[in-house]
């Protein structure tokens, strides 16, 4: 009887948990050449005065999820990004076979070797490509979830305007 009741709760915790997963939008796109992507985000930045924010991490990833659900609901996160940066999310994921695992060192080395971090993690790009700084996402957190102002502490951090200085 202990042993059916066990086995009962573990299914509707695993039920549960998988419908709270799926409730969040998937943001990663698994099948674009993530090298690409970044080149391509390069580019919208050089053109628009503004810089690149990578989102690296995966579907997989309930924290990367998260994150992209948050700054989505949050107008004054998204403003902020939309005025100052070019956001993607490049996919990584881990568990490759052999011939996506070359692109992925590829990635990661491109990228300043951020994994070291865990997931997610932010790396932002001048508008020429270059690694200005790595956030550690765990910085970012509160409880269960992200605080509203340690996130924006970040990207206002990150402008151009406030990497720069002001030019006016």
């Amino acid at each position: 009887m202990k042993k059916s009741l066990i086995i009962i709760l573990l299914n509707v915790l695993i039920s549960l948990s998988a419908n709270a997963q799926s409730e969040i939008k998937r943001v990663y796109d698994e099948e674009i050449n993530p090298l690409e992507q970044i080149d391509n985000a390069i580019a919208q930045a050089k053109s628009s005065d503004k810089f690149v924010v990578c989102q690296l991490g995966g579907n997989w990833c309930p924290w990367c999820l998260l994150f992209a659900d948050f700054v989505t609901k949050d107008s004054t996160i998204s403003k902020v990004i939309d005025d100052n940066f070019v956001f993607i999310h490049v996919n990584y994921n881990p568990r490759v076979t052999a011939d996506k695992a070359q692109q992925n060192a590829k990635l990661l080395q491109r990228l300043g070797n951020p994994s070291r971090f865990g997931y997610p993690v932010f790396i932002v790009l001048d508008e020429k490509g270059k690694v200005l700084h790595i956030q550690d996402s765990s910085f970012l957190e509160e409880g269960k979830g992200y605080n509203q102002e340690k996130v924006l502490r970040f990207f206002k951090n990150w402008t151009p305007k406030a990497v720069k200085g002001s030019t006016k």
